[in-house]
C-alpha cells in the first residue's frame, strides 16, 4: 500500500508562491496517476492538478490554470505542486492521490496524503 506524505503548506500573501511535494513511500505500485485535490471549510474537495506518473501529461482545473505546475521525479517517487500568484481563494487544505485513472473526479483516487494546510493572505 502506497503512502503518500505531503508537505511544504504554509502562509502566504496574495501574489505569492507556495511549493508543495508530495512523496509516495513504498512506491506507487500499479497507480498511474498522482493528483492534487484541495478542500476549504464547508466545501467539496476540489480538483486542481493531475499527472502521468510515466510520459508526464498533465491536466489543470481552470482556477488554476497558468499559475500552478504540477511536476514529478521518478527516480524520488515525488510530486510537486508549484503555486504562484496565489489568492485568496486558494486558502485549503490540499491533498495529493494516487490513483489508476486520468480522471480529476476524487472518487477515481484511492491513496490519499494527510493533507497540508496552505492560507493565503491579503
Amino acid at each position: 500500500q502506497s503512502q503518500l506524505v505531503e508537505s511544504g503548506g504554509g502562509s502566504v500573501q496574495a501574489g505569492g508562491s507556495l511549493r508543495l511535494s508530495c512523496r509516495a513511500i513504498g512506491g506507487l505500485y500499479s497507480r498511474s496517476i498522482l493528483g492534487w485535490f484541495r478542500q476549504a471549510p464547508g466545501k467539496e474537495r476540489e480538483f486542481v492538478a493531475l499527472i502521468r506518473w510515466r510520459g508526464g501529461s498533465e491536466f489543470y482545473a481552470d482556477s488554476v490554470k497558468g499559475r500552478f505546475t504540477i511536476s514529478k521525479y521518478n527516480g524520488k517517487n515525488i510530486v510537486d505542486l508549484q503555486m504562484n500568484s496565489l489568492k485568496v481563494e486558494d486558502t485549503a487544505t490540499y491533498y495529493c492521490a494516487a490513483g489508476s485513472q486520468y480522471d480529476s473526479n476524487h472518487r477515481a483516487y484511492d491513496s490519499w496524503g494527510q493533507g497540508t494546510q496552505v492560507t493565503v493572505v491579503s
